[in-house]
Formats: C-alpha cells, structure tokens, sequence
C-alpha cells in the first residue's frame, strides 16, 4: 500500500540529523514499511506497525528499548523484534542499520536471537481451557522452548479465536471469517501442541496429578494450568429458553446470531454492559432496530464515571439505539419482551449482555482455595503449586492497588496465560502487568489502562463529547486507572507511571 512506504527509502539512507534522540522516523526498505528507532548511540530498524492489529508504531511510545504500539498497548523489544506483551503474538521484523559520513543506512533484515533462561522443565503440561490463557500459554511454552508435552483441552468447538471480534467488527459483519482464528490449524500440530476440543473435563485428582474427561479418559499431568474462563449469566425469567434468545461469548454465539440478524427487524439487548452496548452497535450496523434495557440509570456508571457514561449513551443514540434504563425484562412470549415498567417491546432477536461468572467448579472440587475466582499468588500458583490459573477465574494480589483482584479482560488473561507458562518453566518472576482492555463503540475506541473498583475522585482532561479526552480514577491522590479517547499516548505514558507504581 502506498501509505504504508510513505517517507524516504532507508536502503538510500537519510542523514542523522534527520532522527533526533529518542525519536522514530518511518521510511521503507525492500518494499517494507520500516521504523527507525533512536536511543543514545544506538538506532534501531523494525517493523513500522503492530503485529496485532497493524496500528502504527510511529504513534506510539518508545520506553527504553521497546516500543508499544498505541492501539491495544502490545510491547515489542527493538533489539529483537520479540512481543513482549499480548495482545500482539507475532514478533516485529529487525533490519541492521550502520551510520556512516553522516547518514544512516539500513541495510537488510537479520535474524535476533532471543536468549532464554529456565529452570528445570515439567515432562507434562496439560492446560484446561481454550481461551485467551490458555492459547497464550501454549504459544509462550513452545517460544521458550519447551520440548515437553502440551495438551490444551477446550470445551469449546472451535480452536482459540480472537475473542473480542466476537461482540465487534466480526458481529458488525467488517471483519471476515478469516481473522478469528489466532493461529491457522496447523499450528498445533507443527508445534505439537495436543489440542482437544469439545473436551469436557470432570475432576481433577491432584495426588495422583491427573485429570479425568467426561468420555472416561484420564490425562497425566506434572504442571497444571486452570485456564476454564467465564460463562455468561443466562437469563432466568419465563422466555428464556426461546430460540431467539442468546447470550455472546463464543463464535458459535456470534456465527448463530449473525444469521438470525439477516431476517431480524428489531433485537433487544438485556444490559447495558461492555458486551451489551458493543453488540447493539454492531447490530445497528447490520442495519436492525435496536433497544437496550438495563436496570442502572447511566449505561457503564460503575466502571467509567456518569461523564463517560452519558457519552456512551448519547453516542449510540446519536446512531438510533433506544435505552430502557432503570428497567428490566419480566418475561419473552413469542417475539414480545415484557418489562417491569408495564411496557413491552417487539424483538426478533434477544442478546442476553448481563455479566458473566468465573467458571470455578473444577477449582473448587479439587478442593483448591477460591475466593470469587481461584486464589492464587504473585506467581500465578494456587493453592497447590502444581496447579497455577490465569485468566478470568485467577484472583491474584496485585501490587499497583495492593488488593487482590479478579479482572475479566482479555488482553490480561493472554498476559497470565504467557505469565503462567514462564513460571512452569522455572522463571520465578511476579505477575505484575498493569491491566488493560479497549471497548469499541462505531467509530469511538475507548482504551482504558489499570484497575479502580472504587475511587474519590476523577479528573478529567480535555473534553469528551468531543471525543479528545483521558479520564484520571484516583483514590487517595493517586492514579489508579485512566480511560481515554483519542490520547493515546497519553494513555500509554499512564500505563509507564502506573507500571513503576506500588501500593
């Protein structure tokens, strides 16, 4: 693409005064767009954008020696090109660069070598789950290295996806069949990776270190990782179990939905969630007539302040959504939605967006400690320390709020995931990762880095109805979590604050 070689051909080499000190430059080599990093002496050449979703690095942060891309906050090293941090899994191209009578030249791509350091390795890892942990710890244990066995088992139906599609472009029919998967097929089998889907697991027996399967078979294990994710609260009420009613977590949900939606004419989303409000714009997009009925007075109040909040709500009403707020769903009879309030409303199609639990029953019948999710340590490890768990169910201590916490995103649950293999391979280092999720809504991004359950105050810079805006949770004077549109560096410098930050 022409704009991807925009600036000049780095093979022809630009002058040194043209990259200042800790600047980037974009150019192009061999007909590749190319970013030049400069730190001190040393000037860098990797790839120009983000092996995740192709943001442009330039727009970003440069951080000592990584670079983190300024769409969903992946972190590469410039030395090697090595994804340092999820969401991003692929590593950055690496091209040598010389200086020479003033000017500076790359030369060509080179190989890095990533050096890495282990303790001694388990002969048999199984992991339970086929989400974002789980993929992101079987990737990570084949990155280190490790030769051992891997057998990943998945109740789902299909191999692990790119999960946040499922609510956003891939609902909103932009985003083809093609990009959900996070690695084709073959991956598994050429990195003899033992994935089993539609694989349901009954126990675990910790003393003799296996797990049982609903079709009566029994897997070894000498490292354990519960990586088992959440579940979507169904609805309850009479109606529920109607055929147009759905909930939106899998591909499955997604793919079923999507084809009821082409004869649909009017849907009703139950909640005012992340999951909710990501769905109704989707399925405005697909050109339906959408309510959204929810019992709070201000849609995503509790995480992101009543300011942001009445935005969410004026956006998707600006885009033809019609909010129930203060109001829930009674009973579905047929294609009509009864509501508390005594009104009722047409819906072809139902999508049930009211939370989801941590899916903790193996956890808690293999008698591990679990506190509203599996309580583990700053290692990732239960109660058992054979056994760890990352992702959804994982509540860990967190030393930026110095609470323990049980966070359902999905960039932070591939951070564990990754976490999680490097300790099973005796890498003793402290999950410490700032956590992080972006939420879509048309054409508005909002990117929101840290944790604050609760907070006394909030900051607000710039101004959000005109969408340039990054909002500061505080408690006790100090930033426990930002939210922003548009200030996206700004955002990434918060995480660099927050990241260096201890309770």
């Amino acid at each position: 693409m022409a704009e991807d070689l925009a600036g000049p051909d780095l093979k022809q080499g630009i002058a040194v005064s043209m990259l200042a000190d800790g600047a980037t430059l974009t150019g192009h080599a061999d007909g590749e767009p190319v970013l030049l990093v400069r730190q001190g002496a040393e000037i860098f050449a990797v790839g120009a954008h983000c092996t995740h979703y192709h943001g442009a690095l330039a727009d970003g942060l440069v951080a000592g020696d990584t670079v983190r891309c300024p769409l969903h906050h992946a972190c590469f090293d410039l030395r090697t090109g090595e994804a340092l941090r999820a969401p991003a899994i692929d590593p950055l191209a690496c091209w040598s660069v010389v200086a020479r009578e003033g000017k500076i030249f790359v030369t060509g791509k080179r190989t890095a070598t990533v050096h890495r350091i282990g303790g001694a390795s388990p002969e048999k890892i199984v992991i339970i789950g086929g989400g974002a942990a789980g993929f992101a710890a079987a990737e990570m244990l084949r990155r280190e290295k490790y030769t051992g066995s891997i057998v990943m088992l998945s109740d789902d139906e299909a191999p692990p996806i790119d999960r946040p599609n499922v609510s956003k472009d891939y609902l909103a029919g932009t985003a083809p069949e093609e990009w959900m998967p996070l690695r084709p097929d073959d991956f598994y089998s050429e990195n003899k990776i033992d994935l089993r889907l539609n694989a349901n697991v009954t126990a675990i027996d910790r003393k003799g270190r296996s797990v049982s399967l609903a079709d009566g078979g029994k897997i070894a294990y000498d490292r354990l990782l519960l990586a088992t994710g959440a579940e979507p609260i169904r609805l309850t009420i009479p109606g529920a179990q109607l055929p147009h009613i759905h909930v939106l977590r899998t591909l499955k949900d997604s793919r079923t939905i999507i084809v009821q939606a082409k004869t649909a004419k009017q849907a009703v989303v139950m909640g005012a969630s992340f999951i909710g409000l990501e769905a109704a714009a989707a399925l405005r997009n697909l050109g339906l007539e959408v309510h959204v009925v929810a019992p709070e007075k201000i849609p995503l109040e509790r995480v992101l302040g009543p300011e942001m909040g009445k935005f969410v709500r004026a956006l998707h009403e600006e885009h033809g959504v019609i909010f129930h707020l203060e109001d829930v769903a009674t009973a579905i009879e047929g294609n009509l939605v009864k509501l508390r309030s005594g009104g009722t409303l047409q819906a072809d199609l139902v999508i049930a967006g009211i939370g989801v639990r941590p899916r903790i029953g193996l956890a808690e019948q293999a008698g591990l400690a679990t506190d509203r999710g599996v309580t583990v340590n700053a290692y990732l490890e239960t109660s058992d320390p054979n056994i760890l768990a990352a992702g959804d169910i994982a509540r860990w201590p967190d030393p930026h709020t110095g609470e323990n916490i049980r966070v359902e995103h999905w960039v932070l649950a591939q951070r564990q995931g990754q976490a999680a293999a490097r300790v099973m391979l005796g890498q003793r280092e402290a999950f410490e990762a700032v956590p992080f999720f972006w939420s879509q809504h048309y054409d508005v991004a909002i990117n929101y880095t840290g944790h604050a359950e609760k907070w006394d105050a909030l900051v607000i810079e710039g101004d959000i109805a005109a969408r340039d805006c990054l909002l500061r949770y505080k408690r006790g004077g100090r930033t426990l979590a930002v939210a922003s549109i548009a200030r996206d560096v700004a955002n990434l410098q918060a995480e660099i604050v927050m990241e260096a930050e201890r309770a």
